[in-house]
């Protein structure tokens, strides 16, 4: 009997180690969550970042410029397969401005678009240029082909895979702060009175993209009046962790109670060589209080040795232009890594 139970002991413990075995192999082999990947394209100071989410779902802020042989619209769609899409969900154009919709044609001939997203009617309707990309636009919504939304300060935009926030459009902001935010902000003491923007700048369609622990903002080219007012005197917005820089650096935009409002960890501004980039804004995004790096588009011309960021964290620097784009790749934790496409290095930024 003490012989039987012995080997019945024997076989049950070998199924044990089996079973623990084939279990530990399950574990390991489990795929990991998915990240949100997102390009910041070279527009050579235009806008255009993709977002491709977990669950495939694409959304494009902005589609950068008209002409140059679609250009744009190329790297746009070379981006989009490097994220392994075939089509674009949702583009959202932040404003009517050349170098954010004007490339909106050219980029519907060459990739599937489901939704435009806008803030509605163009509000700049002396300017030749910007009435010139507008018509184009509306010809190209006039077509039936797509879906259209009318984006307001508060809406969820129906994005599978992140939460998206409208938390400015057409010249007006959210009322009141969102969950989390809402302290007052120390810097509105005693601060400038930015004059009134006139153009289509200031009626950007601005987000908050919420990625589990992860917030990025991005408010085109939202102007220090509209910034006061979504910051003072209270921060409607809260901190973020990525801070992609309104107006490619330029000194109408970032006012110091906005950067240092939103505390970013990191900040990307898509400027061109001689586009944005303007030193008093750099300096503002640099003494920011908990910055740990800024990351560029191009070298900036106008901001010169003293107003760059070290080579490794500038995807095109001085010289010919060659289409470097920057990639952030974000875990739901709050971790995430930024790869620069000239140098194929990333650095990696750990949760919080």
């Amino acid at each position: 009997m003490n012989h039987f139970s012995q080997l019945a002991k024997g076989f049950v413990g070998i199924l044990l180690n089996v079973l623990f075995l084939l279990l530990g192999t399950a574990a390991s082999s489990s795929p990991k969550p998915k990240a949100l990947q997102i390009y910041f394209v070279d527009v050579e100071g235009g806008q255009a970042t993709l977002f491709v989410t977990p669950a495939g779902e694409s959304l494009l802020i902005d589609t950068g410029w008209p002409g140059y042989d679609g250009r744009d619209a190329d790297r746009i769609v070379a981006a989009a397969k490097a994220a392994g899409v075939s089509k674009i969900d949702y583009v959202l154009i932040t404003h009517f401005h050349m170098d954010h919709v004007g490339g909106a044609p050219q980029l519907a001939e060459r990739i599937p678009i489901g939704t435009f997203i806008d803030h509605g009617e163009n509000r700049e309707s002396t300017d030749a240029p910007t009435v010139q990309v507008w018509d184009a636009y509306q010809k190209l919504l006039a077509t039936g082909k797509y879906k259209h939304i009318v984006a307001k300060p508060g809406d969820e935009l129906p994005i599978k895979g992140m939460h998206v926030r409208v938390v400015s459009a057409d010249g007006a902001v959210i009322d009141r702060p969102l969950p989390g935010a809402g302290r007052d902000n120390p810097m509105c003491k005693d601060a400038e009175q930015y004059p009134a923007d006139k153009t289509e700048n200031k009626r950007s369609v601005g987000t908050l993209i919420t990625f589990g622990k992860l917030r990025i903002l991005d408010l085109g080219d939202l102007t220090k009046d509209k910034e006061m007012e979504l910051m003072c005197p209270v921060n409607k917005v809260g901190n973020v962790d990525i801070y992609i820089v309104s107006h490619h650096g330029w000194e109408q935009s970032s006012s110091p109670q906005l950067v240092n409002g939103i505390d970013a960890r990191v900040a990307i501004m898509d400027n061109g060589a001689k586009k944005g980039g303007t030193p008093s804004t750099w300096d503002t995004i640099k003494k920011s209080p908990h910055l740990e790096d800024l990351w560029q588009l191009h070298f900036s011309d106008e901001g010169g040795p003293a107003h760059n960021v070290p080579e490794e964290f500038i995807a095109n620097p001085q010289g010919p232009d060659a289409g470097n784009y920057l990639k952030l790749t974000a875990n739901s934790d709050g971790s995430f890594d930024l790869f620069n496409s000239r140098t194929q290095k990333s650095k990696h930024y750990p949760a919080h």
